[in-house]
């Protein structure tokens, strides 16, 4: 890497006003450190109480939904099983959350059609949304309830933007996107 890109990534992070960004391996130990991070960060800004553990909680939710429900890829096509990456910014209209995985194509429909979902509902659909899959027990194809992904869309009070970006036949790149805004939720 020429020594000149540095400063223009550190540049580029500046002007998105990155905080806390990562790249590499997924694991419980970097899990429970980034998090440590995060936290003595968000207190370090002069930000509403509520507005700093909404962001807490949905970035809780982000981490752990990399960590239990990412796709194990083949490590010839990344250099790691589960290599992922994550974004935290904040500008003048409140913080961003990025995420970014592998995933396997025969799973995207299925996640597609929970995140529109999701998006499609109101909010006190959503919270109705939440009781019912709590109450049924349903499950992920990772075994886990799905409710992650719902309680990410409650918290954040916005719509969850995604995309998948196509690697191979087998398997495309997941990025998504979660605002949170400064505003008070009434």
């Amino acid at each position: 890497m020429n020594l000149d890109n540095i400063f223009s990534i550190y540049q580029a992070m500046e002007d998105s006003g990155i905080i806390l960004s990562f790249k590499g391996d997924i694991t419980s130990d970097l899990l429970t450190s980034v998090l440590q991070i995060m936290e003595n960060r968000l207190e370090s800004f002069q930000e509403d109480t509520k507005v700093k553990k909404k962001v807490y909680h949905v970035l809780v939710e982000c981490l752990q939904n990399l960590y239990h429900h990412m796709d194990e890829i083949p490590s010839h096509v990344n250099g790691k099983d589960r290599s992922a990456i994550f974004m935290i910014g904040k500008n003048d209209e409140g913080y961003l959350i990025l995420t970014g995985n592998y995933i396997l194509n025969e799973n995207i429909p299925g996640l597609k059609y929970r995140i529109d979902e999701i998006n499609s509902l109101t909010k006190e659909e959503l919270k109705e949304y939440y009781k019912e899959v709590l109450t049924n027990g349903e499950m992920s194809l990772k075994g886990g309830g799905g409710l992650g992904i719902i309680d990410i869309a409650r918290k954040s009070g916005e719509k969850l933007e995604y995309e998948f970006l196509t690697i191979s036949n087998n398997i495309s790149f997941f990025i998504l996107k979660i605002k949170i805004t400064n505003k008070q939720s009434t």
